[in-house]
């Protein structure tokens, strides 16, 4: 697996429009995080360099634009930080991870559905 390298909550807003979209420019990331928030666009290339020195994000230049595209998928970024979560909060032990979420959300009937499907799937 490759190294997955650490990513800021803010550098996750431009991950996931990324991976949304596959393939972006600077300015449609800030359209769609001014879309939810109001991004200043400095903040936003300042996080968008940040992310292609740490190789979260790569880039191929198309004339005076750049075309930004994930250096790590979304599926190895959320293995990676799902078991450092639950390494560090809950020792690497799944089922009290699992307890606590079960017990302190509210699950509607088709989430209990959907759970026991998972589960029942994994026997």
């Amino acid at each position: 697996m490759k190294k997955i390298p650490r990513i800021s909550e803010t550098e996750w807003e431009i991950m996931k429009i990324v991976w949304s979209k596959g393939q972006c420019t600077a300015n449609e990331i800030l359209d769609a995080l001014n879309s939810r928030d109001s991004w200043h666009p400095k903040t936003a290339r300042t996080l968008i360099g940040r992310l292609v020195k740490k190789r979260a994000l790569t880039y191929k230049e198309d004339g005076r634009a750049y075309i930004y595209r994930a250096g790590i998928s979304e599926e190895e970024a959320i293995a990676h930080y799902s078991q450092s979560f639950l390494e560090r909060v809950f020792n690497g032990a799944l089922t009290p991870m699992f307890a606590h979420f079960v017990q302190s959300q509210r699950l509607s009937p088709s989430d209990l559905r959907e759970l026991r499907d998972v589960l029942d799937a994994r026997e």
